[in-house]
């Protein structure tokens, strides 16, 4: 068989989506030591989502359905490319014990493998839903929280469940209202522009990734299935170009001169070079070679550079592809939102977000804007240089504000959202550092446009 067709009969058996697997059972909910980090008197559970991931839930002491809360967290990365492990979510539980000292239950999945694949996720924290609900109790109200990545997978599922057969027809879906905190919320089509950018870039300045005597390959790769460099080999590459692991006294004239021409370009910090790296590596191969059968959903033919000591020369040596429509259609479809939701929706971003740009939530919000649903958004940013987790007195803030919304009807402003945060203060132990008068630039203005 010619191994282009071969290649896209694989592609469609493994499609991005994968609704129709949502028919296997997950395991009942067997009782787990909570970690540390979840408060004294919650209960634990986990169990196996029958698709080949894991799930954790928590408990706050005396939590009960008719009145309590549901939060489905959809977790971010996706940083491991392979099958699922329960250890996944035992990060996220301890990263998010805030939301079970706030009062809510907690439910997360660790989707049932690593890598690329939004609705796919979104089918998986939707399953864990209804097994929940089928185990403790229908919950008063269900917040659906994303996280980085899981802002994709939240923003996707929101509309991919914002209504759901009833027996007279299309009802309201389970979702009352949505959390995006530090969100990847341009899509998959726009939302890693960067990454390729970097690449090219970096490849120009630095020409070890690959090296000459390596084997060649479009860097919209990522790497070769069969490439045998690993993380550690490569952020040894990285540091001998640049120094980026070495303090700055300690790098060569050349060191720095490669490292201000890599990170003025594509506008990221130092500390986040080798990460992104990563992700434009391995994470690049399991989307591009996987799930897209080997075909290029990004552009940089066009796109001019700027920022370094030379942009002409630049501009005129980096590698310039042009994506496939037909990969560009299939990642849209998997990934970006459209803006078609109906539920209150409250978001949170650091200013100087290292891992996902601010400017990412304009994004969103003009999605909204065009879908008409943009009176559903309110936008809140914090002065911090953080992705993972923020000032911890900002979380039950904002689940105050996004539930008031809900049951009274009640919409917040930054400055409202604000306010409650300071109120959360002396509980949570640390400064709130919202910014309630920012606004975010256009994507345009932190991406080459292309």
């Amino acid at each position: 068989m010619h191994i282009r067709l071969l290649t896209t009969l694989v592609f469609s058996a493994m499609a991005l989506y994968a609704g129709p697997l949502l028919a296997q059972t997950p395991t009942a909910p067997q009782p787990r030591a909570c970690p540390t980090e979840v408060p004294a008197g919650a209960t634990c559970y986990t169990g196996e989502d029958g698709l080949g991931g894991f799930y954790w839930i928590a408990l706050p002491a005396n939590w009960k359905p008719d009145t309590g809360v549901l939060v489905m967290h959809a977790h971010g990365g996706p940083a491991d490319t392979g099958p699922a492990k329960l250890e996944r979510g035992e990060e996220d539980i301890k990263r998010w014990a805030i939301t079970v000292k706030a009062g809510y239950a907690w439910a997360g999945s660790t989707y049932r493998r690593g890598g690329f694949g939004v609705s796919m996720a979104a089918e998986d924290t939707e399953r864990l839903r209804r097994h929940f609900v089928k185990n403790f109790g229908q919950p008063r109200r269900t917040i659906l929280h994303g996280q980085s990545y899981g802002g994709s997978v939240a923003s996707k599922g929101a509309e991919l469940y914002a209504t759901v057969e009833g027996p007279n027809g299309p009802v309201k879906g389970p979702y009352d209202g949505m959390l995006l905190t530090s969100g990847m919320l341009g899509g998959g089509t726009s939302t890693y522009n960067f990454r390729i950018d970097l690449r090219v870039v970096y490849q120009y300045v630095c020409k070890n990734h690959p090296k000459a005597d390596e084997p060649q390959y479009p860097l919209w790769q990522g790497l070769p299935m069969d490439a045998k460099l690993t993380r550690a080999e490569l952020a040894n590459r990285v540091d001998e170009c640049t120094g980026v692991r070495k303090p700055a006294a300690q790098r060569s004239e050349q060191q720095k001169a490669n490292l201000a021409n890599i990170v003025n370009v594509i506008r990221i910090p130092e500390r986040s070079l080798i990460a992104h790296l990563n992700w434009a590596t391995w994470l690049f191969r399991d989307l591009t070679q996987l799930r897209l059968g080997n075909r290029n959903p990004f552009t940089t033919a066009g796109v001019q550079y700027k920022g370094s000591s030379d942009d002409a020369a630049l501009n005129a040596g980096v590698l310039r592809y042009t994506a496939d429509p037909a990969a560009v259609a299939e990642l849209a479809k998997d990934s970006d939102p459209a803006g078609r939701i109906n539920m209150p929706v409250v978001a949170l971003h650091a200013v100087n977000d290292p891992t996902a740009f601010v400017e990412l939530e304009s994004s969103y919000r003009e999605t909204l804007e065009r879908a008409g649903t943009a009176n559903l958004l309110v936008q809140n940013f914090s002065d911090e240089s953080e992705h993972s987790f923020l000032s911890d007195p900002q979380y039950p803030a904002l689940f105050t504000a996004l539930l008031d919304w809900i049951d009274k009807n009640d919409k917040p402003t930054p400055q409202k959202i604000a306010a409650l945060c300071k109120g959360y203060e002396a509980a949570y132990g640390e400064t709130c550092k919202l910014l309630p008068d920012y606004r975010a630039q256009p994507l345009s203005s932190r991406v080459a446009p292309r």
